[in-house]
Formats: structure tokens, C-alpha cells, sequence
């Protein structure tokens, strides 16, 4: 799909969590597919790097809104005031954090900062960005909402199980969405990469790597095709290998986490 045309008559795609990785890579190839760009993150001094990195190699306008995710509902009004005025026909909702691997609920880091840092950051900031954005398209009737899942959401995942439900909660509020608006002109896409090479994937995981930019370029082309999605063909491949190679019932037996922590001690040691 040729994102260029049907939202020509906007001026810009607001992408969260655009100083490294899928987003800084989506923020991008929109960018490069002539685009203007409002890149939202934590690091003031990141954001303005990328958006001169965007200015430079693709001539698109950029907008930097400094943001912490992990904050409240009341942080938000500082990203409504600057969005104000402004077109905006794509949204990514890519922000998230992860947590050390694996881990049991309770063994969390300062869990009780981490709950509600986690929460915000992977849960709240989609439901927020959503509701500051999709009126404009809603009363356009036309616009692009973009979740960023993970293969994690395709299944419960105990050791990693805070951070597949999370992913799992933009998996689905993506597809409810994508139904409650599609009437209005408005496309909804839940894409749920496994293997992206990113500041979050571990040292280990190497097969079937895609660098960022390569997933961004390939997963965009499905946009308007499908309402869900792995992103690649290899992304498919990866999930059914997994989900063959690794059925449920011995994910969910006690031999399967033990197993799931004997490799992870190795795999951590190697690093």
C-alpha cells in the first residue's frame, strides 16, 4: 500500500517510542515515503538526533514532543497542547518497556514502582494516545492507528507473562478498534513482530533476525491488507515453529519451566 496517497491531504504521523528501534524504523519509512513526522520519547536529546537524521536524508518536517510513558493520565495534556492545529493521518502506538528474563510475577524488580511504570508505559499510553488522535480522523474519516504487539500475545507466556499480556492487550484493543471504526473510514492494524534486531531483543536471539528498518518497510506494506499481522513472511515462519516446536501443554508443564530457566541461566552467562 502506498501510504503517500491516501493520506496526502495530512501533514503529519505521530509515531511513540521513535529514538530507537521498530519506531525510530517506522518513523523513518514514513518519512520516507513522504511524510512529515511527530516523533514522541523520553530522551529530548535522542529526539532531536533522529528528527535531524529524518530532516536530512528524507526532507520531511519533524516535530520532537519529549515524553515519559511511565507517568499518569495527567502528563498527556502537554502532547494534546502541542498536537493542537496539527493533520494527523497515522498514529503508531509503539512505546513499551520489557522486563528481565524470566522472572516469576513477584520476583519483579521494585515491584511496586514497576506495576504502575509498566502499566503506563505498555497499556495506558496507546489508550491515551488514541483518544488525543482518533477524533481528528474519525471527523476526516480517514486515518491509519498502528499497535505495535508481539509474537508473545499469540499465547499466555509464564516468565515473561506481565509483558505478553500487555502485548496482548494492544493485540485486541486493535482489532476491537479496527471494527468499531472501519465503518468510519478509519484503518485499525495490530502488528505482532517475533525477531526484530532492537535495544530489546537478547544477545541470543539471532535466527531469523530482522534489522528494524527492513521490518518497518515490509510490515507497512501490509497496511490496508490485512487488520493483523506478523509484519514478514519470516515473522509467520518464526510463529509457526514455535508453536510446533514449543506446543502449549509443554510450555505450561513444570518441565517446560524448568527448561525455560536452565536456558536462559546459559544463555546469560554467554553474554
Amino acid at each position: 500500500m502506498d501510504l503517500g496517497q491516501p493520506v496526502l491531504f495530512v501533514s503529519f504521523v505521530v509515531v511513540t517510542g521513535a529514538t530507537a528501534g521498530i519506531g525510530k524504523a517506522y518513523a523513518h519509512e514514513l518519512a520516507k515515503r513522504g511524510l512529515n513526522v511527530v516523533l514522541i520519547s523520553r530522551s529530548l536529546e535522542k529526539l532531536k538526533q533522529v528528527a535531524a537524521e529524518i530532516e536530512e536524508q528524507h526532507g520531511r518536517s519533524t516535530r520532537v514532543i519529549q515524553m515519559d510513558f511511565t507517568e499518569g493520565s495527567e502528563s498527556y495534556e502537554p502532547i494534546r497542547d502541542a498536537l493542537q492545529g496539527l493533520e494527523i493521518g497515522i498514529l503508531v502506538n509503539n512505546v513499551g518497556m520489557n522486563v528481565p528474563l524470566p522472572l516469576r510475577f513477584l520476583d519483579l524488580p521494585n515491584i511496586d514502582k514497576y506495576i504502575p511504570d509498566f502499566v503506563n508505559c505498555n497499556i495506558l499510553s496507546t489508550l491515551k494516545m488514541t483518544q488525543i488522535i482518533l477524533p481528528q480522523m474519525v471527523a476526516r474519516k480517514k486515518g491509519i492507528v498502528i499497535n505495535i504487539s508481539s509474537i508473545l500475545a499469540r499465547r499466555p507466556m509464564p516468565l515473561q507473562q506481565i509483558y505478553a499480556a500487555s502485548k496482548t492487550f494492544l493485540d485486541l484493543f486493535a482489532r476491537g478498534l479496527d471494527r468499531e471504526y472501519r465503518s468510519k473510514g478509519i484503518i485499525v492494524q495490530s502488528v505482532l513482530p517475533a525477531v526484530v534486531d532492537t535495544n530489546m531483543t537478547p544477545k541470543y536471539a539471532k535466527c531469523g533476525k530482522i534489522p528494524a528498518d527492513v521490518f518497518a518497510h515490509k510490515a507497512l506494506n501490509t497496511v490496508g491488507l490485512t487488520n493483523r499481522t506478523s509484519g514478514t513472511l519470516m515473522h509467520s515462519i518464526q510463529w509457526l515453529l514455535a508453536r510446533t516446536l514449543l506446543p502449549q501443554w509443554l510450555q505450561f508443564s513444570s518441565v517446560g519451566i524448568t527448561l525455560v530457566f536452565f536456558f536462559h541461566k546459559i544463555v546469560m552467562r554467554q553474554d
